[in-house]
């Protein structure tokens, strides 16, 4: 292979998973080419007992960070790989995935960066689902995170180009990086092969905060682009009332996430669009022939 590879993984207390992390990594058959950085946060549980079964073959240091971001860049700031990857403690690569990427590299001067397909793992690596990305389309990425971030790859020079994670970011420090390349005139190729396993399960950081999540997205993008498009408005109205535990199938339901949903284009975007009038229209006319049915059936 032409290409050296680096490839950084951030970890904290991943002792379940970190084993089957690292073991998809040193499985590629990358003929010496691979450079792997392990940056763990001063881990209290049994990963420091598995980093050494394994640092002969690969870079680690457990200390205290600044959260994920950090751990990252740190990552970041030592690889020497021409090609870089970032694959966190509980995420798995599959079989030939880094080296699809590198033929890609390789044949298309041209791409800086990619992102390939991805699947929904369990706890026991099973497949859940594929993971829903989509052909590229900056306005549509705007509205969706369709890249899975395990199956992104990126050169080098993009680093050194438009620099490392937001360290502010705890939540969509990938989302963000992909909406700053593309800012930055920098599209990515989308290469149609299964990569990695994105790992869901409750205690997962996103899904176990999910309101804080959509709160930082909505402020990002608010930074990013100067305006939070309504489907993530939409989004975090409802993650508030499912927090609350309003069952969707309430009354109250229409109501309070209309409210929330003007509310929040007030708090982000400091104005209401059409767009977000209509759709709020509609829903109320649609629960309010719900509950029509439902009185007549009564």
């Amino acid at each position: 292979m032409a290409y050296s590879v680096s490839i950084v993984t951030p970890s904290y207390n991943q002792c379940t998973f970190i084993e089957r992390t690292l073991q998809s990594v040193l499985a590629q058959e990358l003929g010496g080419n691979l450079e792997y950085l392990v940056m763990d946060g001063g881990s209290t549980d049994e990963t420091v007992g598995i980093l050494k079964k394994y640092e002969s073959r690969l870079e680690w240091r457990s200390e205290r960070d600044r959260g994920q971001a950090h751990a990252v860049n740190k990552g970041l700031a030592r690889a020497k790989g021409e090609i870089i990857g970032w694959l966190n403690s509980d995420d798995i690569y599959y079989p030939g995935a880094i080296e699809a990427a590198c033929g890609i590299f390789e044949s298309r001067p041209d791409v800086d960066w990619l992102y390939g397909d991805a699947n929904h793992i369990d706890e026991q690596d099973t497949v859940i689902e594929p993971y829903p990305t989509e052909p590229w389309d900056f306005e549509r990425l705007l509205y969706s995170c369709f890249i899975c971030q395990p199956a992104v790859f990126f050169r080098k020079s993009v680093v050194d180009r438009f620099g490392m994670l937001d360290e502010n970011l705890h939540y969509c420090l990938d989302y963000e990086y992909w909406i700053r390349l593309s800012l930055g005139g920098v599209k990515p190729f989308w290469l149609r092969k299964t990569l990695a396993g994105s790992r869901l399960y409750p205690t997962t950081k996103t899904v176990g905060s999910r309101l804080a999540v959509h709160r930082e997205i909505n402020s990002m993008l608010r930074r990013q682009v100067g305006a939070v498009p309504d489907r993530w408005l939409f989004n975090y109205a409802h993650a508030v009332l499912d927090n609350r535990g309003i069952p969707r199938a309430s009354k109250r339901f229409p109501p309070m996430v209309t409210t929330l949903s003007l509310y929040s284009a007030l708090r982000w975007n400091h104005r209401i669009t059409l767009s977000m009038w209509q759709t709020i229209a509609g829903w109320l006319q649609n629960g309010a022939k719900r509950y029509r049915r439902l009185g007549a059936v009564r």
